[in-house]
Protein backbone atom coordinates (compact mmCIF):
# COMPACT_ATOMS: atom_id res chain seq x y z
CA UNK A 1 0.00 0.00 0.00
CA UNK A 2 1.33 3.36 -0.85
CA UNK A 3 1.90 6.03 2.08
CA UNK A 4 0.24 9.01 2.08
CA UNK A 5 2.72 11.06 1.36
CA UNK A 6 3.19 9.36 -1.88
CA UNK A 7 -0.65 9.49 -2.94
CA UNK A 8 -0.14 13.32 -1.49
CA UNK A 9 2.80 13.85 -3.93
CA UNK A 10 1.26 11.81 -6.97
CA UNK A 11 -2.11 14.26 -6.66
CA UNK A 12 0.20 17.67 -6.43
CA UNK A 13 2.18 16.59 -9.73
CA UNK A 14 -0.63 15.43 -11.70
CA UNK A 15 -3.16 18.19 -10.70
CA UNK A 16 -0.67 21.22 -10.65
CA UNK A 17 -2.53 24.43 -11.41
CA UNK A 18 -1.55 26.05 -14.54
CA UNK A 19 -2.05 29.87 -13.38
CA UNK A 20 -1.19 31.87 -10.66
CA UNK A 21 -3.62 32.60 -7.54
CA UNK A 22 -4.40 36.35 -7.88
CA UNK A 23 -4.34 36.61 -4.14
CA UNK A 24 -0.77 35.40 -4.09
CA UNK A 25 0.11 37.81 -6.70
CA UNK A 26 2.41 40.98 -5.94
CA UNK A 27 4.37 43.53 -7.85
CA UNK A 28 7.98 43.78 -7.19
CA UNK A 29 8.28 47.35 -8.06
CA UNK A 30 5.06 48.40 -5.56
CA UNK A 31 6.98 46.47 -2.72
CA UNK A 32 10.37 48.23 -3.66
CA UNK A 33 8.49 51.84 -3.11
CA UNK A 34 6.91 50.68 0.29
CA UNK A 35 10.23 49.22 1.28
CA UNK A 36 11.92 52.69 0.08
CA UNK A 37 9.20 54.78 2.26
CA UNK A 38 9.51 52.87 5.03
CA UNK A 39 13.49 53.32 5.20
CA UNK A 40 12.82 56.63 4.35
CA UNK A 41 10.49 57.15 7.24
CA UNK A 42 12.70 55.04 9.62
CA UNK A 43 15.93 57.08 8.97
CA UNK A 44 13.83 60.09 9.34
CA UNK A 45 12.94 58.94 13.08
CA UNK A 46 16.67 57.85 13.89
CA UNK A 47 18.05 61.64 12.82
CA UNK A 48 16.12 62.86 15.53
CA UNK A 49 17.09 60.53 17.96
CA UNK A 50 20.92 61.36 16.59
CA UNK A 51 19.93 64.77 16.98
CA UNK A 52 18.61 64.37 20.94
CA UNK A 53 21.74 63.17 21.57
CA UNK A 54 23.84 65.60 20.13
CA UNK A 55 24.80 63.96 16.89
CA UNK A 56 24.42 66.07 13.78
CA UNK A 57 25.34 64.93 10.39
CA UNK A 58 28.80 66.21 8.89
CA UNK A 59 26.89 68.54 6.51
CA UNK A 60 24.44 70.27 9.32
CA UNK A 61 27.29 70.84 11.46
CA UNK A 62 29.05 72.46 8.20
CA UNK A 63 25.91 74.52 8.02
CA UNK A 64 26.23 75.48 11.72
CA UNK A 65 29.05 76.29 11.66
CA UNK A 66 28.59 78.71 8.68
CA UNK A 67 26.34 80.22 9.98
CA UNK A 68 27.96 81.04 13.46
CA UNK A 69 31.20 82.19 11.58
CA UNK A 70 29.11 84.69 9.37
CA UNK A 71 28.18 86.17 12.76
CA UNK A 72 31.48 86.64 13.39
CA UNK A 73 32.70 88.32 10.46
CA UNK A 74 29.38 91.07 10.64
CA UNK A 75 31.33 92.31 13.58
CA UNK A 76 34.78 92.27 12.26
CA UNK A 77 35.80 91.96 8.65
CA UNK A 78 38.28 90.02 6.88
CA UNK A 79 41.53 91.47 6.66
CA UNK A 80 41.83 92.97 2.99
CA UNK A 81 44.95 91.48 2.30
CA UNK A 82 44.87 88.42 -0.03
CA UNK A 83 48.31 87.32 0.26
CA UNK A 84 48.45 87.22 3.50
CA UNK A 85 44.83 85.20 3.96
CA UNK A 86 46.26 82.56 1.17
CA UNK A 87 49.38 82.13 3.43
CA UNK A 88 47.47 81.35 6.59
CA UNK A 89 44.90 78.98 5.00
CA UNK A 90 47.94 76.76 2.95
CA UNK A 91 49.13 76.62 6.93
CA UNK A 92 45.95 75.91 8.60
CA UNK A 93 45.01 73.33 5.66
CA UNK A 94 48.48 71.54 6.24
CA UNK A 95 48.17 71.33 9.89
CA UNK A 96 44.05 70.32 9.56
CA UNK A 97 45.04 67.35 6.85
CA UNK A 98 47.44 66.22 10.01
CA UNK A 99 43.82 65.62 11.96
CA UNK A 100 40.96 62.84 12.46
CA UNK A 101 39.21 65.37 10.34
CA UNK A 102 40.90 66.03 7.35
CA UNK A 103 38.05 65.96 5.24
CA UNK A 104 36.01 68.97 6.24
CA UNK A 105 36.31 72.36 4.01
CA UNK A 106 38.73 74.02 6.11
CA UNK A 107 38.67 77.29 5.88
CA UNK A 108 40.92 80.16 7.54
CA UNK A 109 41.38 83.60 7.96
CA UNK A 110 42.45 86.38 9.66
CA UNK A 111 39.86 89.16 10.57
CA UNK A 112 39.96 92.89 11.52
CA UNK A 113 40.10 93.30 14.92
CA UNK A 114 42.86 94.45 17.97
CA UNK A 115 41.78 92.57 20.05
CA UNK A 116 44.20 89.28 21.13
CA UNK A 117 42.12 86.07 20.17
CA UNK A 118 41.16 83.24 18.01
CA UNK A 119 37.52 81.67 17.31
CA UNK A 120 36.61 78.34 15.62
CA UNK A 121 33.46 77.32 14.52
CA UNK A 122 31.49 73.44 13.82
CA UNK A 123 32.82 72.61 10.60
CA UNK A 124 36.12 73.48 10.07
CA UNK A 125 35.62 77.46 9.67
CA UNK A 126 38.78 79.55 11.95
CA UNK A 127 39.28 83.34 12.26
CA UNK A 128 42.40 84.55 14.31
CA UNK A 129 42.03 88.23 15.12
CA UNK A 130 45.09 90.85 13.43
CA UNK A 131 45.78 91.70 17.00
CA UNK A 132 46.91 87.81 17.99
CA UNK A 133 48.51 87.43 14.28
CA UNK A 134 50.91 90.48 15.14
CA UNK A 135 52.25 88.89 18.05
CA UNK A 136 53.99 86.05 16.07
CA UNK A 137 56.91 85.94 15.34
CA UNK A 138 57.18 82.75 12.72
CA UNK A 139 55.25 80.28 11.24
CA UNK A 140 55.13 77.80 14.07
CA UNK A 141 53.53 80.17 16.22
CA UNK A 142 50.77 80.67 13.65
CA UNK A 143 50.98 76.68 13.50
CA UNK A 144 50.33 76.06 17.32
CA UNK A 145 47.46 78.67 17.41
CA UNK A 146 45.81 77.48 14.29
CA UNK A 147 46.24 73.63 15.88
CA UNK A 148 44.43 74.64 18.96
CA UNK A 149 41.34 76.18 17.01
CA UNK A 150 41.78 72.84 14.79
CA UNK A 151 41.23 70.25 17.78
CA UNK A 152 38.18 72.58 19.15
CA UNK A 153 36.44 71.74 16.01
CA UNK A 154 38.00 68.18 15.26
CA UNK A 155 36.88 67.43 19.20
CA UNK A 156 33.24 69.16 18.49
CA UNK A 157 33.81 71.04 21.79
CA UNK A 158 31.29 74.13 20.50
CA UNK A 159 28.58 71.79 19.58
CA UNK A 160 28.70 69.73 22.69
CA UNK A 161 28.66 73.26 24.83
CA UNK A 162 26.01 73.96 22.68
CA UNK A 163 23.94 70.24 23.16
CA UNK A 164 24.18 71.39 26.79
CA UNK A 165 22.85 75.19 26.53
CA UNK A 166 19.59 73.66 24.98
CA UNK A 167 16.61 71.24 25.66
CA UNK A 168 16.45 67.74 24.31
CA UNK A 169 13.55 68.18 22.06
CA UNK A 170 15.22 70.89 20.63
CA UNK A 171 17.66 68.91 19.26
CA UNK A 172 14.93 66.14 18.15
CA UNK A 173 13.40 68.93 15.24
CA UNK A 174 16.09 71.21 14.57
CA UNK A 175 15.75 72.04 10.83
CA UNK A 176 19.47 72.73 10.31
CA UNK A 177 19.22 72.68 6.55
CA UNK A 178 15.77 73.11 5.38
CA UNK A 179 14.36 75.96 7.79
CA UNK A 180 11.21 76.82 5.56
CA UNK A 181 8.47 77.73 7.84
CA UNK A 182 8.90 80.92 10.19
CA UNK A 183 9.01 78.82 13.08
CA UNK A 184 11.87 76.70 11.98
CA UNK A 185 13.20 80.36 11.22
CA UNK A 186 13.28 81.35 14.45
CA UNK A 187 14.65 78.06 16.10
CA UNK A 188 17.44 77.90 13.88
CA UNK A 189 18.22 81.60 14.47
CA UNK A 190 18.14 80.59 18.48
CA UNK A 191 20.62 78.32 18.05
CA UNK A 192 22.98 80.77 16.33
CA UNK A 193 22.57 83.40 18.65
CA UNK A 194 23.28 80.98 21.73
CA UNK A 195 26.04 80.06 19.07
CA UNK A 196 27.46 83.39 18.81
CA UNK A 197 27.37 84.22 22.79
CA UNK A 198 29.19 81.07 23.19
CA UNK A 199 32.09 83.02 21.94
CA UNK A 200 31.56 85.73 24.36
CA UNK A 201 31.31 83.36 27.23
CA UNK A 202 33.75 80.75 26.60
CA UNK A 203 34.43 76.85 26.58
CA UNK A 204 34.68 74.72 29.47
CA UNK A 205 38.42 74.86 30.74
CA UNK A 206 38.73 71.19 30.25
CA UNK A 207 38.07 71.45 26.77
CA UNK A 208 41.12 74.62 26.42
CA UNK A 209 43.00 72.25 28.37
CA UNK A 210 42.43 69.54 25.66
CA UNK A 211 42.60 72.12 22.99
CA UNK A 212 46.45 72.99 24.01
CA UNK A 213 47.54 69.56 24.44
CA UNK A 214 46.33 68.30 21.05
CA UNK A 215 47.74 71.58 19.26
CA UNK A 216 50.97 70.51 20.06
CA UNK A 217 50.48 66.91 19.26
CA UNK A 218 49.30 68.03 15.70
CA UNK A 219 51.62 71.18 15.27
CA UNK A 220 54.42 67.96 15.67
CA UNK A 221 53.04 66.19 13.25
CA UNK A 222 52.99 68.81 10.57
CA UNK A 223 56.47 69.14 11.23
CA UNK A 224 56.68 72.41 13.33
CA UNK A 225 58.45 73.10 16.92
CA UNK A 226 55.60 71.97 19.06
CA UNK A 227 56.98 74.44 22.01
CA UNK A 228 55.84 77.11 19.83
CA UNK A 229 52.50 77.43 21.00
CA UNK A 230 54.15 78.00 24.60
CA UNK A 231 56.14 80.75 23.17
CA UNK A 232 52.53 82.12 22.07
CA UNK A 233 51.31 82.03 25.53
CA UNK A 234 54.28 83.10 27.20
CA UNK A 235 54.48 86.33 25.18
CA UNK A 236 50.81 86.85 25.96
CA UNK A 237 51.30 85.93 29.83
CA UNK A 238 53.70 89.09 29.57
CA UNK A 239 50.88 91.29 28.36
CA UNK A 240 49.10 93.59 31.14
CA UNK A 241 45.78 91.40 31.63
CA UNK A 242 43.98 94.31 32.06
CA UNK A 243 44.52 95.47 28.83
CA UNK A 244 41.54 96.10 26.71
CA UNK A 245 43.34 94.07 24.22
CA UNK A 246 43.12 90.59 26.25
CA UNK A 247 39.52 91.53 27.54
CA UNK A 248 37.61 88.49 25.35
CA UNK A 249 40.59 86.38 25.94
CA UNK A 250 40.77 86.50 29.85
CA UNK A 251 36.69 86.31 29.83
CA UNK A 252 36.60 82.89 27.68
CA UNK A 253 39.70 81.17 28.60
CA UNK A 254 41.64 79.93 31.32
CA UNK A 255 44.38 82.30 32.90
CA UNK A 256 47.15 82.02 30.84
CA UNK A 257 49.70 81.01 33.19
CA UNK A 258 47.38 77.76 33.95
CA UNK A 259 47.43 76.84 30.71
CA UNK A 260 51.38 77.19 30.34
CA UNK A 261 51.70 75.26 33.46
CA UNK A 262 49.58 72.55 32.66
CA UNK A 263 50.77 71.90 28.65
CA UNK A 264 54.74 72.55 30.31
CA UNK A 265 53.66 69.53 32.71
CA UNK A 266 52.22 67.60 29.67
CA UNK A 267 54.86 67.81 27.60
CA UNK A 268 57.77 67.50 29.70
CA UNK A 269 60.40 65.28 27.94
CA UNK A 270 57.56 63.66 25.87
CA UNK A 271 57.89 66.17 22.82
CA UNK A 272 62.04 67.14 23.20
CA UNK A 273 62.57 64.56 20.25
CA UNK A 274 60.24 66.47 18.08
CA UNK A 275 61.56 70.25 19.41
CA UNK A 276 63.71 70.82 15.67
CA UNK A 277 60.53 71.24 13.89
CA UNK A 278 59.85 74.17 11.40
CA UNK A 279 59.83 77.06 12.44
CA UNK A 280 60.52 79.46 9.22
CA UNK A 281 60.46 82.90 10.43
CA UNK A 282 62.38 84.28 7.24
CA UNK A 283 58.77 82.83 5.09
CA UNK A 284 56.47 84.16 7.76
CA UNK A 285 58.30 87.74 7.47
CA UNK A 286 57.62 87.79 3.74
CA UNK A 287 53.66 85.85 3.49
CA UNK A 288 52.98 87.83 6.19
CA UNK A 289 52.84 91.07 4.75
CA UNK A 290 55.88 92.19 6.06
CA UNK A 291 54.35 92.25 9.67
Amino acid sequence: MKSLIQILLVLSLGFAPAFTIPALAFDLDDLNKELKKAKKKADKELRKIDKARGKLTTAEEIEIGANLISGLLGAAPLVGDPVLQHYVNDVGYWIARQSKRNDLPWQFGVIQSDGINAFAAPGGYIVITMGLFSLLENEAQLAGVLAHEISHVVRKHHLKALHKTMKRDFWSDLPVQAANSEKDKKKLRKLINSGVQLYATGLDRKYEYDADLRAVVLAARAGYDPYALLDVLTTIDSINPDSEELAVLMNTHPPTNERLDKLADKMDGRMDKYASGQTNPRRFRQLAGGR
